[in-house]
């Protein structure tokens, strides 16, 4: 009966939270919503990777009590309840687990799927985007001001832009190489490759690339033909992958005549640097720039 009163009633205090400084706080979401959050969270569902993954940045692994399936970072997280994952997330199982706030992104219809729900128990949902690292920064800040980190995510944020800058002056006056980032294959002849104004397409231009291939269309699936890459003959080939993906690219029937294979300059880079959108993908910036850039960054 207390649980459903409380339910109920979301936006009351609990007792011992009302005299927390600051609260309750009314945040705007990635989705232009209102979300009030009364208190400093102390139950956390957090869905999808980059979200886990910056909560695990402000230090709220402990906080954290379920994720969805596919989430593998950081270690200590993977064994916490589940509360869905490829096929669709449960409103039920997450308000088993007595959350006061989730935080997603719109993807795999999570948020179309959830926040009605969830609002209706008076658990409290931020929606999150990720379009550029800029955007993922201010979506740390977000998430540091809805539960109560405010000065782990300020110092947080001053690294990571200054590991951005370090890598530009690096890279001033250099010209762009021409790039193709492979980030899945059909094994049919089509490659999955990102789309502009992506977090991804960010960091190969911040890491002094720029796309070989001409923009893909904002609708239909994010791939291109054999064919297509083989008339762009980009100078740097990546496979966001393992090491055999990478080696396999040569032995695709008119690959050998790339110019990335010919120079051997096809590399495999790291999944979770480049396509999960987090502070990591910062790492993925200067990795990606010594690949493209050898020359600027000597050992």
């Amino acid at each position: 009966m207390r649980r459903r009163i409380l339910l109920a009633a979301p936006f009351l205090p609990l007792a011992g939270a009302a005299r927390a400084e600051g609260w309750p706080r009314l945040l705007e979401d990635g989705l232009g919503r209102g979300v009030a959050i009364p208190a400093p969270p102390r139950r956390i569902v957090g869905i999808f990777a980059s979200n886990v993954e910056m909560l695990a940045s402000l230090g709220l692994v402990p906080r954290l009590v379920g994720i969805e399936a596919y989430t593998r970072f950081p270690p200590e997280v993977v064994n916490l309840p589940k509360v869905g994952g490829r096929l669709g997330f449960s409103a039920e199982a997450i308000a088993r687990l007595e959350p006061d706030l989730v935080v997603m992104t719109p993807a795999r219809q999570a948020a179309h799927l959830l926040i009605e729900p969830l609002s209706r128990l008076g658990i409290p949902c931020l929606v999150v985007l990720h379009s550029d690292l800029p955007r993922i920064f201010a979506n740390i800040d977000l998430l540091a001001r809805a539960t109560d980190t405010e000065e782990r995510a300020a110092e947080l944020l001053r690294g990571l832009p200054a590991r951005l800058a370090a890598v530009s002056a690096r890279l001033a006056g250099r010209p762009p190489v021409r790039v193709f980032l492979e980030t899945s294959s059909t094994g049919r002849g089509a490659y999955g490759t990102p789309r502009p104004d992506t977090y991804t397409m960010d960091i190969l231009i911040r890491a002094g690339g720029i796309p070989a291939l001409p923009p893909l269309p904002a609708a239909g699936p994010a791939q291109v033909s054999g064919e297509a890459i083989l008339r762009a003959d980009p100078d740097v080939y990546l496979v966001a992958g393992r090491p055999d993906q990478a080696a396999e690219v040569a032995r695709r029937p008119g690959f050998d005549g790339i110019a990335a294979v010919r120079q051997a300059r096809v590399h495999v880079v790291s999944r979770a640097e480049l396509l999960i959108p987090g502070p990591r993908a910062v790492n993925g910036v200067e990795s990606v720039a010594r690949i493209l850039h050898p020359e600027a960054f000597p050992a």
